[in-house]
């Protein structure tokens, strides 16, 4: 995520099938090497972030989202049906689903009536039979409603989520607004495969994740059909609908391309197709293969909202935003999108290697290396200013997406970079997004590897740029 330079200022604000084979495999193997299952009880309500205690859910792995959403922009409601389909870990007598505002009309487990209730954000599934650890099952979700964007301090104060345009609706849903719009486990660390269809008025764009499958008009309305095959966090997700512009194409590199537009916005400020093209391309020399199916852009008129955000394969901007904030967005492709959180306190590893993409760009085109970006940015600061005291590993719920989480966390990329010397340094971000490609990780981890690559004992940079609550002292 990124915020707009006019803001900037105030406050910074399933995989292939040999992958699908191979996890089953592993799966097949956990269940069958584990004990009996004990006696059903119910799933718990939240996944064990402490920043969202009853953010996604325990007893089940999603592993696909089936979302139909239809949506009138006039009245702003949204009907929709979500299937889900789930592996149990545990024995389940209920489950929980997280869903904020709408209303819910049934919910079915494999087929059959389920009995369901509401408290708080969170939906409350009973099953006609028990569902027994190790098993697949599907659940659906029959539901309506006016989505309202959340606020609060956590996005720098700006709404997010489902946000009304004046044509249709700009959905960007980091870190919790995701079941504004759809029932979910709505945590970075239950990610699933999607299929996406949109019923929007003829005359209007649906633009979601992955790649198009199929555009079909059913009287006065449009049904578009997106499917993202590869792992998703939920918070990723978009069902973006507006008048748009459409660009399609490859890039140099050959990766399929889809960039669409507000016509209403300027052409001239930037042209966000060959940026896209040609940051996707030097990524995934620098960063690794490119995880997805396609890359692109989904260019919006939405004032209200200071930031973009990196959904997946198709970062979203509020507006026509500066050449810094794209490659930003798309290096969270690798950090942040295929490299999850394990949990939200890890936040500097989608943020701080972001920024640092900025700065490694800048080196790039040969503007001032990323040694220059770091000083610019330690002298910058003086040594009394608050952007020191902030705990970078674990930078607390409503400061996680600070300036020091953004900049610090692009600091200690420079120092380590310095410190182990380029070759291990460059050897270490693709094998870091291979080693956890579609899946999430933890500082720790990195810490870890980047001790394995290096040979050092890198704890100390670590807890020095990261977490002590003062300016350090250059080495």
């Amino acid at each position: 995520m990124a915020l707009s330079r006019s803001v900037l200022h105030r406050s910074l604000r399933p995989g292939h099938r040999l992958l699908a084979l191979a996890t089953a495999a592993a799966s097949a193997w956990v269940i069958s090497a584990a004990p009996a299952s004990s006696a059903p009880r119910p799933g718990a309500p939240g996944i064990g972030d402490s920043y969202f205690p009853e953010l996604g859910n325990g007893g089940f792995d999603v592993r696909h989202y089936d979302l139909d959403v239809g949506y009138a922009p006039g009245t702003g409601r949204l009907d929709g049906k979500a299937t889900l389909t789930a592996l149990a870990t545990q024995s389940l007598s209920s489950f929980d689903l997280d869903l904020q505002q709408l209303a819910v009309a049934s919910v079915e487990v494999d087929g059959r009536r389920a009995a369901f209730s509401r408290s708080g954000d969170e939906l409350k599934i009973t099953p006609a039979r028990a569902l027994r650890k190790g098993r697949t099952f599907s659940v659906t979700v029959t539901y309506g409603g006016i989505p309202q964007p959340l606020g609060g301090p956590i996005i720098f104060g700006s709404k997010y989520g489902w946000m009304k345009t004046k044509d249709g609706v700009f959905v960007a849903c980091e870190p919790n607004a995701a079941s504004t719009w759809f029932p979910s486990s709505d945590h970075p660390a239950d990610k699933a495969t999607y299929d996406i269809r949109i019923k929007a008025p003829k005359g209007l764009t649906a633009v979601s994740n992955g790649r198009l499958i199929s555009t079909r008009d059913r009287g006065d309305s449009t049904v578009t059909h997106w499917r993202e095959s590869r792992p998703m966090a939920t918070y990723l997700a978009t069902a973006t609908i507006g008048k748009f512009t459409v660009k399609q194409g490859r890039t140099p590199g050959g990766i399929p391309i889809y960039v669409a537009t507000d016509p209403t916005l300027p052409t001239t400020k930037l042209d966000v197709y060959a940026v896209t093209a040609e940051a996707t391309d030097y990524w995934s020399k620098l960063f690794g293969p490119y995880p997805f199916e396609e890359t692109g852009a989904i260019v919006d008129d939405m004032p209200e909202a200071g930031f973009s955000l990196e959904t997946q394969s198709k970062p979203i901007y509020s507006a026509v935003r500066d050449e810094t904030t794209v490659v930003h967005e798309l290096a969270h492709q690798w950090f942040g999108d295929s490299v999850s959180v394990h949990r939200w306190k890890d936040i500097w590893l989608n943020e701080g290697f972001a920024s640092y993409a900025q700065w490694l760009w800048d080196e790039h085109k040969g503007r001032r290396s990323a040694h220059q970006s770091f000083l610019d940015a330690y002298n910058g600061r003086k040594a009394d200013d608050s952007f020191w005291k902030i705990d970078v590993a674990d930078p607390q719920r409503d400061t996680m997406f600070s300036r020091p989480v953004y900049t610090r966390g692009a600091m200690v990329l420079q120092m380590l970079r310095e410190c182990i010397g380029d070759p291990a340094f460059f050897k270490l971000l693709p094998l870091w997004t291979a080693q956890h490609r579609y899946g999430n990780a933890s500082t720790d981890q990195f810490v870890r590897l980047a001790e394995k690559v290096s040979g050092q004992d890198l704890h100390g940079l670590f807890a020095t740029w990261l977490s002590t609550p003062k300016k350090p002292d250059l080495p």
